[in-house]
């Protein structure tokens, strides 16, 4: 997959949170900037490339930031990453990492971690009371790990303004996930423990994101990405124009 205009890319998933084992895939993720031009016709560009083997997602930065001011946990890792993971890192996306807090808030955090730790919930209590195959006890307990990854960095950023995309004990999450792969229900207080610390817990995160910023982030991108013809017929209609 080429795509051009790639403003930020990095390594997210399991490699990034230090949950990865012999065999596991690397996921990665990025944004891209289309021609400006191109966003004014009839049919406009893709907003995402998802290809597998390799597993990359590339999402068009207004897209981008639509799912981060969303609170959506995927898309917000891409500026939370620790240096060594990005792979490409462009001035532009240099600068929208200095606008990550731009994107909280504190109900959009917790609405998007804590639903995101229930779908997954939701996944294991589909899946009964772990008399099943040995592929489904490895999905059953990965996607145990990732609930309570999301119940924890869920909170912390509530808590702190900081997303922690490492774990700090990955062994402790390999045993939970292996307890919840015997029995789905073992994860229910862990669930019900979060869901508890959010409501007694205050936030640092403002009620509202920072749209503004966002937004004259984003229009800087689209005057870099004009193109130079579009920049001189617009010059051209513009003295064209003047009395």
């Amino acid at each position: 997959m080429a795509v051009a205009n790639i403003l930020l890319s990095g390594i997210v998933g399991s490699t990034a949170y230090g949950l990865a084992h012999q065999g596991s895939d690397i996921d990665r993720l990025g944004m891209f900037a289309a021609p400006t031009e191109a966003l004014h016709g009839l049919h406009t560009p893709k907003e995402s490339h998802v290809t597998t083997a390799p597993d990359r997602t590339l999402h068009e930065a207004a897209k981008w930031c639509r799912l981060a001011l969303g609170g959506n946990p995927t898309a917000m890792e891409l500026v939370w990453l620790p240096d060594e993971l990005y792979e490409v890192r462009t001035p532009l996306g240099d600068e929208l990492i200095g606008i990550r807090a731009s994107f909280l808030c504190a109900k959009r955090v917790r609405d998007a971690y804590l639903g995101y730790a229930t779908q997954q919930f939701r996944r294991l209590e589909n899946r009964g009371d772990g008399s099943f195959s040995a592929d489904t006890r490895k999905r059953t307990a990965k996607h145990a790990r990732h609930l309570k990854r999301l119940c924890h960095q869920g909170l912390s950023l509530y808590t702190t303004g900081r997303l922690e995309i490492r774990v700090e004990d990955p062994e402790e999450y390999h045993a939970f996930g292996e307890r919840v792969a015997a029995d789905p229900a073992a994860a229910l207080p862990l669930l019900r423990h979060y869901e508890a610390a959010f409501d007694e817990t205050p936030t640092v995160l403002p009620e509202r994101p920072d749209e503004a910023a966002v937004e004259a982030w984003l229009r800087r991108v689209r005057g870099l990405f004009y193109t130079a013809e579009t920049a001189t017929s617009c010059s051209c209609s513009q003295a064209s124009s003047m009395p």
